[in-house]
């Protein structure tokens, strides 16, 4: 690794699923010479791309896990992280750009920007990663690169500006022209590994001079001596548009676009030349942390190796020799051997093997410099902890974990099964933070909770693969929550005396609706009317009673409870007493506050061509949805809407037998909504029905 942060990049590649990220990565791999053979995701040599290592990837032709690697393109060493596209998999990119520097967001020359991009580009911007937009798949027919920036400039609201020129397109992509030095750029030989420039194409001098004079307009914003030099109209060095085009990237003010064809070998070693020149080392990003010993103080990390150790550990893998933990070093060296400390549980642990992440495969390293990502083993941790020397008690901000919304019930076919898919349990929500399980005490089932229909499947296929558990599986399940809609006053006396010491203890309040957060408990109790000790007694009582309502069962979320009035008795109140009393305060006041059940919303885009697009709009509608957009892009529609997570249960094999298999469409969660009375009516007597037979 690189002493010199400026020659380290630490980049993502993330996209809309089916962009051909892992593709990229591939020949990223191939032309640096960490592989010495390009295989394809779905090729025919049965091999599959290095960064798939996992089997149901290769089977399934999707990136599940992200994989992490490095490779060194000229005098600059960089660490990749390959992402899935799928949205379900979607912690797995917020857990990337957490920690990466810059990124590559592809698109599909035909595709353009979709669903998932937003959704891609949007976690970007929280992370605030500077990103190059890579227009792939420019051999496609149909393939349109300037539809794509002007998608990129309307739909993500990036100042997107082409640095690059195709040399004819779909079939006929030959290069692309380098509107920076003004070349053209051929890629030559089997693999396209020998470059050569040329003189541009007589018939695309005059484009290319047009888009040139774009390109400065745009980035002489971010260089007075560039705007100078085109004033004077005095010739432009190179150097000087690239630093303006790099200072523009890094600022988050400008998104350069570069074209090609990753699967044709084309363009993919002038996007390693720009993730040198216009994508951040780890000291132009500003990364801070909270120091846990001066009252959380916000602390800039330094990058300095010769500072104490700060790193964050980012992602948990089980493997062949234990837990494998990914971290990213932000100051300091971590050092084979030494001693760390985890600031959250303020636990030591050794470092006993520390390696170099190649998708699957490793290298045993000796040390880790700042702004490195490395894997560290037997260290046992959660995602999101930061380790520290001893000189430091830092925390670095933790990461954005979105909530389950989909849940099943699964139930092991024998013993044997029983006890290999609790191993498997175990491992996966370790792992993923967004997968959830736990024992539902009324029917005995075990749940599990995850992102989506997709995200469940896969681990059930996982538990049977690697874990040999096979397990029956119920029908999926929605999410729900409860929520008050009203404020609602409460007072309530909990009094029991069964000889020896009785229970006493009074709660009087109210509670209203809060938006925005899960829960707030507000405390107004004068005069000692509860005495001091049983107050967290009244809190504690009240988050018991959010865990599961009185519609559904599901838990409540949203809830400000507040108390200002109470009694105790000296020798009868206890800790459990005003428990109780707070659980029965709740109950008392939850009913007169009108509970309404809320269902997860999902913003759903159908993508298919015209003709369908009243097939696609009317099983839509007839599915609850509220379309909210509907776009034509050639012969294609984009139809979008916000739908109840419930009806979109085989919405695939709906929409296959209505388009004939051509349309497709992505969801993610968008936000809980209140379900409309017949709904919630429905689901009330099921709850009452399963409960009597149950």
């Amino acid at each position: 690794m690189n002493k010199d942060l400026d020659k380290v990049r630490n980049i993502g590649i993330s996209a809309h699923i089916d962009s051909g990220k892992t593709t990229l990565t591939e020949r990223i791999l191939y032309y640096t010479q960490r592989i010495h053979a390009i295989h394809e995701v779905r090729g025919k040599d049965g091999v599959g791309a290095t960064m798939d290592s996992m089997e149901l990837e290769k089977e399934r032709g999707i990136t599940i896990q992200s994989a992490a690697t490095y490779c060194s393109w000229k005098d600059i060493d960089v660490n990749i992280i390959d992402t899935p596209g799928h949205v379900d998999f979607t912690v797995e990119v917020e857990r990337a750009l957490r920690v990466l520097d810059g990124a590559v967001l592809i698109l599909c020359s035909v595709g353009g920007v979709q669903s998932q991009s937003i959704t891609v580009d949007r976690q970007m911007t929280r992370y605030n990663v500077p990103r190059i937009a890579f227009i792939n798949k420019c051999d496609r027919t149909g393939a349109n690169p300037e539809r794509v920036v002007k998608q990129l400039r309307e739909k993500l609201n990036l100042n997107a500006v082409m640095i690059q020129l195709p040399i004819g397109l779909e079939s006929d992509l030959e290069g692309m022209v380098d509107l920076v030095t003004m070349k053209a750029i051929y890629f030559d030989g089997d693999q396209g590994n020998e470059i050569r420039y040329e003189e541009i194409p007589d018939n695309l001098k005059d484009d290319a001079e047009e888009k040139r004079e774009e390109l400065l307009d745009a980035v002489s914003m971010f260089s007075e001596e560039l705007m100078e030099a085109m004033l004077e109209e005095e010739e432009i060095p190179v150097e000087l548009i690239q630093a303006a085009i790099r200072k523009g990237t890094l600022d988050l003010e400008l998104a350069p676009v570069m074209i090609g064809s990753a699967y044709k070998n084309k363009g993919v070693q002038p996007l390693l030349d720009a993730v040198e020149m216009y994508l951040p080392c780890p000291t132009d990003v500003v990364n801070t942390a909270l120091d846990l010993d001066n009252d959380e103080a916000e602390m800039t990390v330094s990058n300095n190796p010769d500072d104490p150790l700060v790193a964050l550990a980012f992602k948990l893998e089980d493997g062949r020799y234990g837990q494998l933990t990914y971290v990213r070093t932000y100051q300091g060296t971590l050092k084979k051997g030494e001693t760390i400390f985890n600031t959250r549980t303020g636990k030591k642990v050794k470092v006993g093997r520390l390696v170099r992440m190649h998708s699957n495969e490793m290298e045993e390293i000796e040390e880790a410099g700042s702004g490195d990502i490395v894997g560290l083993f037997g260290v046992d941790c959660a995602s999101g902890d930061t380790f520290c020397d001893s000189k430091v008690n830092w925390s670095m901000s933790s990461m954005h974990v979105p909530a389950p919304v989909i849940s099943l019930a699964i139930t092991p076919v024998d013993n044997k099964a029983q006890d290999n898919m609790s191993k498997a349990l175990n491992r996966f929500s370790k792992e993923d933070p967004t997968f959830k399980t736990f024992v539902d005490h009324e029917t005995n089932e075990t749940i599990i909770s995850g992102m989506g229909e997709l995200h469940l499947e896969v681990y059930i296929e996982r538990m049977k693969r690697e874990y040999k558990a096979e397990v029956e599986v119920g029908a999926p399940r929605v999410a729900y929550r409860e929520a008050i809609t009203q404020h609602a006053d409460f007072n309530y006396t909990h009094k029991k005396q069964t000889g020896g010491s009785g229970q006493f203890g009074r709660v009087g309040g109210h509670m209203e609706p809060l938006e925005e957060e899960e829960y707030e408990f507000v405390d107004q109790i004068v005069g000692g009317v509860i005495p001091r000790e049983y107050i967290p007694s009244c809190d504690k009582g009240f988050q018991a009673s959010m865990e599961k309502g009185m519609l559904i069962g599901a838990p409540i979320t949203g809830v400000r409870c507040l108390i200002n009035d109470g009694s105790y008795h000296a020798v009868d109140s206890s800790d459990m007493a005003f428990q109780q009393a707070a659980k029965g305060a709740f109950k008392e006041g939850y009913k007169k506050a009108g509970p309404v059940i809320m269902e997860p919303i999902m913003k759903v885009s159908v993508e298919g061509p015209s003709e369908f697009q009243g097939s696609i709009m009317g099983s839509l509608n007839q599915r609850r949805g509220m379309i909210v957009g509907t776009s034509e892009e050639g012969s294609y529609t984009v139809v979008e809407a916000d739908m109840p997570l419930s009806e979109m249960f085989g919405y695939s094999t709906t929409l296959r037998s209505l388009t004939q298999g051509k349309a497709e469409f992505t969801m993610e969660f968008s936000t809980y909504k209140q379900v409309p009375k017949s709904v919630s009516e429905e689901l009330i007597k099921e709850y009452e029905n399963s409960r009597k037979n149950g």
